[in-house]
């Protein structure tokens, strides 16, 4: 999420950066800018602080009981790519795909023709890829496949600076049905895990249900977690630094964007303490998507001094295309169609 400044500090809206949206904006603003920000990714950095404004519900205390673990539990460290803006250019045939890293999270929408192939998925497998699916678990978006399945009850704000994205009610029996069918179908296509966007409207004004982070932890709990792990999928926690204490035994990997930029990296050492990786993206403004950013801001402390030379560090442009950077300096571009 991009983040704006009001009244002297930093809104969390807005970090996520995906197609869809980054066409509504400029079609209505007429603004190049998101699609020439220049990113430098890195693959280690190792959490700091988290400078969430909200108490982080259940603190220490370990959370609720977790169901039972996926048989796919990622390591500190492990090396990753994020490409969402299309999906991958991949022949399941002969699979080539670069750069040779552990862990590919792509669309779950976009790579399998709406459910329909898992021909990407396959691809990445044989050559011994992890697949995390992507999905929005707390926001409509009104181009997907099951988009007309939710009910003008479930549909709340529009999300700031994204004028077709609105919030979702965490709390509606339809909205917790539909992301149940999201991750059974990524179950279907042969994910190994799933990476639920949006799941922070706590931080965002409620999203127009007057939603708190104990209904995310609610949500987790009671909807991701227990359905995630009934298709032996890894589960992902999106963002929302305030809630990591108490879902911290229900997920097994945290994607993190712009800790670094917004000084709250310490929220997410409790994953790496836990075993558990941090995926982690930073944005970098500039012109050219293959122009190398530097990393020495990036990797090994964050702005407060923490040691995040564990987190598995990337950065991006900010449409999340196929350029990448990593904190030895690699540049490298994925193939998408």
């Amino acid at each position: 999420m991009a983040a704006f400044i009001t009244d002297g500090g930093l809104s969390k809206s807005i970090r996520r950066r995906r197609r869809n949206r980054l066409i509504a904006v400029l079609l209505l603003t007429g603004l190049g800018l998101a699609l020439g920000l220049g990113l430098g990714l890195g693959l280690g950095l190792r959490g700091a602080d988290s400078s969430s404004d909200q108490e982080n519900p259940g603190g220490d205390q370990g959370g609720p009981s977790p169901p039972s673990p996926p048989s796919w539990q990622p390591a500190v460290n492990t090396s990753w790519q994020i490409v969402l803006l299309n999906p991958l250019k991949l022949d399941p045939n002969h699979p080539i795909v670069t750069p040779n890293v552990d862990v590919y999270d792509i669309d779950l929408f976009d790579n399998t023709s709406n459910g329909t192939s898992t021909g990407t998925i396959d691809g990445l497998h044989q050559l011994g890829k992890k697949v995390v699916c992507y999905f929005s678990g707390g926001t409509f978006e009104p181009n997907r496949p099951d988009s007309d399945q939710f009910t003008a009850a479930d549909i709340g704000q529009t999300v700031e600076g994204w004028p077709d994205e609105k919030w979702l009610d965490l709390k509606s029996t339809n909205v917790a049905a539909i992301m149940r069918d999201r991750i059974a179908l990524a179950g279907k296509m042969g994910c190994d895990g799933i990476d639920p966007d949006n799941l922070d409207a706590y931080d965002n004004g409620g999203g127009g249900f007057h939603l708190t982070a104990q209904d995310s932890i609610d949500f987790i709990q009671k909807v991701l977690s227990p359905e995630a792990s009934s298709y032996n999928l890894a589960l992902g926690l999106k963002n929302a630094g305030a809630i990591v204490g108490s879902v911290l035994s229900l997920v097994q990997f945290s994607v993190n964007e712009q800790c670094v930029e917004y000084e709250e990296c310490d929220s997410f050492v409790p994953f790496i303490k836990s075993g558990k990786p941090v995926f982690h993206i930073e944005y970098r403004g500039g012109e050219g998507n293959s122009q190398s950013v530097g990393t020495a801001s990036w990797c090994g402390r964050d702005k407060a001094g923490t040691d995040i030379s564990s987190f598995s560090t990337i950065l991006k442009t900010m449409d999340l295309d196929g350029w990448a950077e990593y904190c030895d300096g690699s540049v490298y571009v994925t193939e998408t169609n």
